[in-house]
């Protein structure tokens, strides 16, 4: 049998150059991913970089760390509903980071004063006209801890005066949003921040709470003076004292996600192209099987040559694909940290683990591809080498019957269930990647029975025109069951994937707009530059703006122990109950925001206790514990609903928002003008309510995007593949079909525009159930987001489905319609 295999990889190597392209991309990107999975474990520990010259840092308490029940789990009610609960079996410890630490307490700074110098750090946006927008402002004297030095000019003398990056020059004029200053001095980059230095005294009334100082003492003193009320930072911990100094971790689990998905779905590609290439070779082989039955040939003779045929096919792809693969990693890793997805030291290791896993999982995917079509294969009578009809019969056989209709079952028994005990798991990023692959492969399980009335219905009005051409087009579509199933099938799978990746992140924007749009009432919002909020003078002159009913509101958070193992943080909002009810329509489904007092809180009926008039035990964004009253219930809507609490239970946080409602009939262009008036100089902007939603709309992240775009440009590339190898292939079994046309008195030209309108009504029928299957996946989450509370529509990415479609349509006219051209030259008419 190995002989025979090899004879028929030798003169049939058409039938399996799509297999061997498809195995050959799969192991590469597996081989790739798993590289650069392996490279991430292996991450270095990041560096100080604010404070590598300091020899000790103190930060004030900002963790919450509770003792938790026998079960862990770890969640976070984050926008996207990224993140699942991972359970443990023990006793744990609960930490979370405080959305307002603590500053170190008067009593212990004065006892560092005793052991050696204090230096407290300060940090502050500074929004500075016609300058970079990162820019953070700090106190001179933390310089020397990175340590800056002066490039050109001074250090900073008096208010007025501060020292930049290179990107000013030492006499230059700033307008900030703190008044304006001039530049004395340029300190060179160091690549983490872009700094603006203030003398000590101006630091301090910019940002009068500092969290964190430097002490220039020993360690284990200052340990012994500060106990449980901070934390003393030395050696590599200091890194924990710079801005988000998670960001490598939370880069490389992003990138890790983006690869895993893409991972998965080049698996599951891979199978779905090699499986469909194999029952369209097998199909097209009856006759050849048929003479090897003839011959003595068993079943399982024929099924074994099958199988071989596919290791051969696997190893020489698999081989390649891993070489491929190590030559692409290192690529992609500068690609990836080019674009900021990565840190810049991220580069490939030599871990050889994914080689191994790579060339077995391809040598798998060889094997899962060809198990059906070897005991199809093995079926096959020895009558079948006096066949001659071409029409497909029984192309749908038992087991596709029971496979396709299980899986379709399970697709609507898992959706139902979601919507009736969880309907916000269906707006999870990770639910919505994987669902659709139950379903494109139930309906892809099912193509052939579908095909052949889709294709008369879809054919329907072409075969109504005059002339034979229509009606041609569809009978033989129509008749090749197998192949147009074999190409409508990656077609299939590439329109459902870009429709339901891309119209789920279009549905959910779209419900988080909608959500935006109802829940504001104010006529304007005002907001500050930076994150530093608005200072009190700011708010009170917004306040008296004339016809203005303001409404100052400040971000902060809630923790909440449900189950009494969970420790949540829920984001809140602290404003005052009478001028939010003037500004806000929040989604209430049971209660009134003039409930809303110092002792009360308004949840969403995501937490465990959402009844009003129930208590529940909650620590503020300062760590303080409270038991408060539950005043409203919100709906849970797509994550971003939050909490509610007034400024006395968010001590620490700053207005960093004003919605403003126009009195009676107060000119809204009068107010307008009045409210920019109150916010210049400062650097706040004023949005009118529909700027307000256009400008707070959620959007999807970068990592997001090219997570989608590479799987979209994965699904895309195997449908290439498998569309031109399948035409090809059949090209060879319409010889005698085309040569019958050419004796009819066809004209070549009338056969190419025969063979490219069948090869666009396959496509369009492909399209069609991948337009049916995204249309379901976006379906079940329209009923989710129903069942949360948000009234918005189905979004579907019309204008990528049409790229998509047209790029397929292109592809399978040019595999069909070369072929054909050359069969033409050496037929006679």
């Amino acid at each position: 049998m190995l002989t025979v295999a090899l004879h028929a990889l030798r003169t049939r190597w058409t039938t399996f150059t799509g297999s061997f392209i498809a195995l050959s991309l799969g192991v590469s990107l597996l081989t790739v991913m798993g590289l650069a999975l392996a490279s991430s474990t292996d991450a270095p520990e990041r560096r100080p970089e604010r404070f590598a010259a300091a020899p000790v840092v103190v930060q004030g308490q900002n963790t919450l760390t509770l003792t938790t029940g026998h079960v862990s789990r770890e969640t976070s009610r984050a926008s996207d509903r990224a993140s699942d609960r991972t359970p443990s079996a023990h006793v744990s410890r609960e930490t979370r980071p405080l959305a307002h630490p603590h500053p170190v307490p008067e009593p212990v700074i004065a006892h560092l004063r005793q052991l050696g110098t204090v230096t407290p750090d300060r940090s502050f946006p500074v929004p500075v006209e016609n300058g970079p927008h990162d820019l953070v402002g700090h106190p001179w004297s933390t310089a020397a801890f990175a340590p800056y030095e002066i490039t050109a000019g001074r250090t900073p003398r008096t208010g007025s005066e501060v020292v930049t990056g290179t990107w000013a020059h030492p006499g230059q004029t700033l307008r900030t949003a703190h008044g304006t200053v001039t530049v004395v001095g340029t300190v060179a980059s160091r690549g983490f921040e872009n700094p603006v230095f203030y003398t000590d005294a101006r630091a301090a009334e910019l940002a009068p709470v500092s969290t964190q100082l430097v002490v220039e003492a020993d360690p284990a003193a200052v340990r012994d003076v500060v106990g449980d009320t901070g934390q003393v930072l030395t050696g590599t911990d200091r890194r924990l004292a710079d801005p988000d100094p998670d960001r490598d971790r939370e880069a490389l689990t992003a990138m890790n996600a983006l690869f895993g998905m893409a991972g998965g779905v080049t698996a599951f590609v891979s199978v779905f192209v090699v499986a469909s290439t194999f029952a369209f070779a097998v199909a097209q082989r009856r006759r050849e099987f048929g003479l090897l039955r003839t011959a003595g040939a068993t079943p399982g003779q024929i099924r074994r040559t099958v199988v071989a045929e596919a290791l051969l096919v696997g190893v020489l792809a698999s081989a390649t694909g891993c070489a491929l693969g190590g030559y692409g990693a290192p690529k992609l890793a500068a690609r990836v940290v080019d674009e900021g997805l990565a840190p810049a030291w991220f580069t490939i290791g030599d871990a050889t683990w994914p080689y191994h896993v790579a060339f077995w999982t391809g040598l798998l995917v060889a094997l899962l591809g060809v198990i059906a079509a070897s005991w199809r294969a093995g079926r096959t009578g020895p009558t079948q080498a006096l066949r001659e009809g071409s029409v497909d019969t029984h192309a749908m056989t038992w087991g596709r019957w029971l496979c396709g209709t299980a899986l379709l079952l399970t697709a609507a028994a898992t959706l139902g269930l979601a919507l009736l005990t969880d309907p916000g798991d269906l707006l999870h990023r990770k639910t919505y990647v994987s669902r659709p692959m139950l379903l494109i492969t139930a309906v892809a399980l099912l193509a052939p029975a579908l095909v052949r009335p889709l294709t008369r219905l879809v054919a329907w009005p072409a075969a109504r025109l005059p002339g034979a051409v229509g009606m041609l087009v569809r009978e033989n579509a129509a008749a090749g069951v197998r192949r147009t199933a074999s190409v409508a099938a990656p077609v299939l799978v590439t329109v459902a994937l870009a429709g339901s990746l891309l119209g789920a992140t279009a549905t959910l924007n779209e419900a988080g707009v909608t959500e935006i749009r109802e829940r504001t009432a104010a006529a304007f919002v005002v907001t500050p530059a930076g994150d530093a909020g608005f200072d009190t003078a700011t708010v009170k002159r917004l306040a008296a703006v004339d016809g203005a009913e303001a409404s100052a509101s400040a971000s902060s958070a809630v923790y909440v122990l449900e189950e009494g193992v969970a420790l949540i943080r829920s984001e809140a909002r602290a404003v005052e109950a009478g001028p939010l009810a003037a500004t806000a329509l929040l989604p209430l489904t049971a209660g009134k925001v003039s409930g809303l007092d110092d002792d009360s809180i308004i949840v969403n009926e995501e937490w465990e206790r959402h009844t009003v008039g129930q208590t529940v035990d909650v620590w503020l964004g300062d760590g303080t514990r409270r038991t408060l009253r539950i005043a409203a219930v919100m709906a849970t809507g797509t994550g971003d609903n939050g909490v509610y609490v007034t400024p006395a239970n968010a001590r620490g946080a700053h207005v960093d928002r004003v919605d403003v409602a126009l009195a009676g009939s107060a000119d809204p262009a009068a107010v307008g003008a009045a409210l920019r008036e109150a916010v210049r100089g400062t650097g706040g902007q004023v949005f009118t309510k529909e700027q307000w939603v256009r400008a707070s709309s959620p959007g999807t992240d970068g990592t997001t995007r090219l997570g989608f775009l590479l799987v979209l440009g994965i699904a895309l590339l195997y449908t290439g593949i498998s569309v031109a190898n399948t035409m090809v292939m059949a090209a060879s079994d319409r010889v005698r079909d085309l040569a019958v046309l050419r004796s009819v008195g066809a004209t070549p030209w009338l056969v190419l525009r025969l063979t490219a309108a069948e090869a666009l009504l396959v496509v369009a029928v492909g399209g069609v159930l991948g337009l049916l299957v995204a249309g379901l996946n976006l379906a079940g989450m329209r009923c989710a987001l129903g069942l949360l509370g948000v009234d918005s529509g189905v979004e579907l990415p019309w204008a990528a489905l049409g790229t998509v479609v047209a790029a397929c349509a292109t592809l399978a006219v040019v595999s069909a319609v070369i072929p054909a051209g050359l069969t033409l030259r050496h037929a006679k008419p």
